[in-house]
């Protein structure tokens, strides 16, 4: 049984419609609302799920927007009426992490504060466990602290963290400095990264006391900060609506990256923890393939009932049959076929990551609804 770590709390974006995953991820239904790994958990639920115990009940506080929160609340049911924050647009993800901590500070004082994507798949509950425990003690010693994932292939799909020497803390022995950020290199570069040793994933992860964080912003993006701090002294007050509509669609749009991680790296302010646990974004289809348990001798994965689908000389395939109707596939490999009430895509595998270009064809076309 884990135990709950004092004075530490967790914010959850869960913001993002997930493009690549279209058409059963949508601006409606995003995918931290769906079940992609066929464990009967959205990808929200498992974000909790892994958190709650580390925080205690009432230390999950979910930022989402005005759209998904009645959603939110449905599938965490356990969350309290403060516990989710919704945004009236997206400012991306400063501005939701940053809106949680002033809430948080303004309602507990300093706290150690956690942001964990809704959107993510991570297995090894303790080496999680261990991974944010050490990021709390960095946190506590005045570092903004990031959880570094493991290359397992030079992948140009995400951000990598450089590390460097030891900090030395006794409570957190693995974490080290951060010398810098890259986002999303080129296949080179990322194959450079991953024969070095010196690079890990960046999995959106950052650990930080509030006192830190919104001292960092306002060194940053002070008008962003302020912003912030003036809706969160309205939050828990009848001014709240009005104080948002009047300041929240100025604020800024960037991401916490940006906006600090990356400066306060170059000043030596930030840590990472090595995290040994499994991770994915489940950015396209072809990630969730790996997620899922193969469906016959040939490779093939299905997100959701396999008597939907059948398959005749086809290997390899991904297929997600969500209309109700029969998939069949004959002599095609490696095809990704995503079947849903009122849009069907059909892709291969190579090429899920282009997904989001569809996405933008489907807009052009004038199917916004289909969005």
């Amino acid at each position: 049984m884990l135990s709950a770590i004092p004075g530490f709390r967790a914010v959850i974006p869960a913001g993002g419609s997930g493009t690549r995953l279209w058409p059963l991820s949508r601006a409606g239904a995003p995918k931290f609302l769906h079940d992609l790994t066929g464990s009967g958990r959205s990808l929200l639920q498992g974000t909790a799920d892994r958190l709650t115990p580390l925080t205690g009940p009432d230390g999950v506080v979910v930022v989402t927007g005005t759209a998904h929160a009645a959603a939110v609340r449905a599938q965490l049911p356990g969350l309290g009426e403060d516990q989710v924050l919704a945004e009236p647009s997206p400012r991306d993800s400063m501005a939701a992490i940053g809106l949680a901590a002033a809430v948080l500070e303004r309602r507990h004082g300093e706290v150690v504060l956690g942001s964990f994507a809704a959107d993510q798949v991570i297995s090894g509950t303790r080496e999680f466990e261990r991974s944010v425990r050490e990021a709390v003690e960095a946190a506590r010693a005045g570092y903004v602290t990031t959880i570094g994932i493991a290359a397992s292939r030079p992948s140009t799909a995400f951000g990598y963290v450089h590390g460097a020497e030891p900090l030395g803390l006794e409570g957190a022995p693995s974490a080290v400095h951060v010398s810098g950020f890259t986002e999303k290199p080129d296949a080179e570069t990322a194959r450079t990264y991953l024969a070095s040793g010196e690079y890990r994933w960046n999995a959106g992860i950052f650990v930080a006391s509030t006192d830190v964080l919104l001292g960092h912003l306002a060194a940053q993006r002070p008008a962003l900060h302020d912003g912030l701090r003036r809706i969160a002294a309205a939050w828990d007050t009848p001014d709240r609506e009005r104080v948002l509509a009047e300041t929240w669609p100025g604020l800024e749009r960037i991401a916490i990256d940006h906006a600090v991680a990356e400066p306060v790296a170059a000043d030596g302010g930030v840590a990472m923890v090595p995290g040994p646990f499994g991770w994915d974004d489940v950015g396209d289809f072809n990630s969730l393939a790996a997620l899922l348990p193969a469906d016959d001798d040939a490779g093939s994965k299905v997100l959701g009932e396999s008597a939907d689908v059948v398959r005749v000389q086809s290997a390899g395939s991904v297929v997600v049959p969500a209309s109700g109707r029969t998939v069949t596939l004959l002599g095609i490999d490696d095809v990704v076929v995503v079947d849903t009430p009122d849009a069907v895509l059909v892709t291969t595998r190579a090429r899920a990551q282009q997904v989001r270009s569809m996405v933008d064809a489907v807009r052009d076309h004038g199917r916004e609804d289909l969005l």
